[in-house]
């Protein structure tokens, strides 16, 4: 069962490897040194990835469903092991586990950080943390997804472990697909940029940023995050390419190939965008009216902040918390709304919600009308009932894990409030959370050994949308 396994992770360790290579020529560009601690992390990923591929090369003539749930698990684990030795080696972090959380933050595309200082680490550092935003928002996993064709395998089911979008099938080969899905996402991180450039952003800067924004990540190269730069151009240049990176990645292709929208892609896509509308809007009027600030004032730091969240990005450019309690608990709530399945974002997404929003509108109709039949629908499609069960179940098994998460860490001495909303923000993949200590303002450096793993556990436990890694920790999934 594990030579498949190990081959896949072998070659994904590989491309980590190579990519090493881009941080390390910008160290030595910058240090005008000969040699780069990146260059050491490189070649011993290069090594491990090559030797696990050649040891175990062989083709594949089937892939079981046990396999394509290790391969998605075991690598994350391994990646984000890999993927933490340049932090370790250029010593910018004060420990082992700080530079895994670092790294498991990274490429689950959560955001949230235990620098204290970001603008004082090495360019070739900040470029690394953005990279594992860009890797982890498209999911590293696609690179072995286009190699499984090339193996012998469709590689759909395990495209589908990744992204949980089972109705992508566009095309007859699905390594066409991944080349398309990474063609529209690099093209959309290359026209940020760009964008950022023209808005008074530095070429640096606007490359990081592009990179958090369109992987709905949330690392930035300044400790005010966003706030630092105090433009109102740049703001919704971000805030278009974080619901460009909450939109379905094949919805691009669609539109780029001319195809007939599914009725269910375009109808949680515009729930998607329907929510945000609102969702800032409502508390637009509260900043406006409470807060005594001028409507459109109000509206741009809503709107900012409202996408920054509700697409698990985590960028900021204010700190919400000082608008008051209650905006603390409809920015916490709001990260469990997500954006759409098929994107890069994390959390519940749009698409469950509607299942459910439209389950209970059958039982209260049904309560009032027993007789009627009454079918579950996103939007004009009908949903079986055994799509409704599994929505119950992922959404139950989410908010349970952060239950647990929360428990634990209140165990481990932590307040109740610092608690919740650690656990909210790591399971959902938001990044900062709704308590002072790590808000947009904060981190989470504070936080013990113990504690460190425990919430790493959690961002990948939602990165991999729960049921994946608890299928893996179950007892029934290792017998033969």
């Amino acid at each position: 069962m594990w030579q498949p396994v190990l081959m896949i992770d072998g070659f994904i360790l590989s491309i980590l490897g190579l990519s090493m290579f881009l941080p390390a020529g910008l160290d030595m560009y910058d240090s005008g040194a000969e040699w780069s601690p990146f260059l050491n992390a490189a070649l011993a990923t290069l090594f491990i990835g090559i030797s696990l591929f050649l040891a175990n090369r062989n083709k594949i003539e089937r892939l079981s469903l046990r396999q394509g749930y290790l391969i998605t698990v075991f690598s994350w684990v391994t990646v984000a092991v890999f993927s933490s030795i340049p932090f370790v080696l250029t010593k910018t972090v004060p420990d082992i586990t700080s530079a895994f959380f670092e790294s498991v933050s990274g490429v689950t595309a959560t955001g949230a950080t235990i620098m204290t200082d970001v603008e004082i680490l090495p360019r070739s550092i900040l470029l690394w943390r953005s990279m594992l935003n860009g890797l982890g928002g498209i999911g590293i996993v696609i690179f072995a997804i286009a190699m499984l064709p090339f193996l012998g395998i469709g590689g759909m089911q395990m495209f589908e472990r990744e992204s949980s979008d089972t109705t992508d099938k566009l095309m007859p080969k699905f390594i066409d697909v991944a080349k398309w899905i990474l063609a529209v996402y690099l093209s959309l991180v290359t026209l940020c940029a760009i964008s950022l450039y023209f808005c008074g952003m530095g070429r640096f800067d606007a490359l990081n940023h592009a990179l958090s924004a369109v992987a709905t990540a949330g690392f930035s190269t300044k400790n005010d995050s966003i706030a630092y730069f105090n433009s109102a151009s740049i703001e919704m240049v971000l805030s278009l390419f974080m619901v460009l990176g909450a939109l379905p990645m094949t919805f691009y292709i669609i539109l780029f190939k001319k195809h007939e929208m599914d009725p269910l892609r375009l109808s949680q896509i515009k729930y998607f965008l329907t929510s945000v509308c609102v969702f800032s809007l409502i508390l637009a009027l509260y900043l406006s009216l409470s807060n005594h600030i001028h409507f459109l004032k109000a509206l741009r730091l809503s709107s900012f902040n409202v996408i920054a969240v509700i697409t698990t990005t985590g960028l900021s450019s204010a700190d919400y918390l000082d608008w008051g309690v209650w905006t603390a608990v409809f920015f916490t709530l709001l990260s469990l709304h997500g954006g759409c399945i098929g994107s890069t974002t994390g959390s519940i997404k749009v698409m469950r919600w509607q299942a459910l929003k439209s389950y209970f509108h059958k039982v209260l109709l049904s309560s009032i009308e027993p007789n009627r039949v009454i079918p579950v629908k996103i939007g004009e499609v009908s949903i079986s009932e055994k799509a409704i069960s599994s929505v119950f179940v992922y959404i139950m098994s989410f908010l349970a894990s952060i239950a647990v998460v929360a428990v634990l860490l209140n165990f481990l001495g932590y307040d109740f409030t610092t608690s919740v909303t650690a656990a909210v923000s790591s399971v959902t993949n938001t990044g900062p959370g709704a308590a002072k200590a790590i808000s947009a303002s904060g981190n989470f450096a504070f936080f013990s050994i113990p504690a460190k793993y425990i919430l790493c556990f959690a961002m990948i436990l939602g990165r991999l949308e729960i049921m994946t890694v608890l299928a893996v920790l179950t007892k029934s999934f290792w017998k033969k």
